[in-house]
C-alpha cells in the first residue's frame, strides 16, 4: 500500500477528481483534505506509525486551498480555536 501511495505522490500534478465534490467550487474538498491530513497525522503518530500516507492529503489541501486560509487554519489550531474537529 505504502508504494502505491508513493508512485501517485510521483506522478501527483493538482488534485485529482473526487465525485465527492462534483462541482466546481471546491472548498469543501480543501476543507476536508486539511481535516483529513491533521487527522490521519494524529492517527498514525499516536500508533506510533510512519506518517507518509498522510503526505497525500497534504498535497492535496495545497494544490486546492488558498494559502491564507492554511495559514490562519494553522494559526487557529496552535491556539486551540480551530473549528474543526481533528
Amino acid at each position: 500500500m505504502a508504494e502505491d501511495i508513493q508512485a501517485k505522490l510521483e506522478r501527483y500534478r493538482t488534485a485529482p477528481f473526487d465525485a465527492r465534490f462534483p462541482n466546481q467550487n471546491q472548498t469543501r474538498n480543501c476543507w476536508s483534505n486539511y481535516l483529513d491530513y491533521h487527522r490521519c497525522q494524529k492517527a498514525l503518530d499516536a500508533r506510533g506509525v510512519d506518517n507518509a500516507p498522510c503526505e497525500w492529503h497534504k498535497r492535496v489541501y495545497k494544490s486546492l486551498c488558498p494559502k491564507s486560509w492554511v495559514r490562519k487554519w494553522d494559526d487557529e489550531r496552535e491556539e486551540g480555536t480551530f473549528p474543526g474537529k481533528i
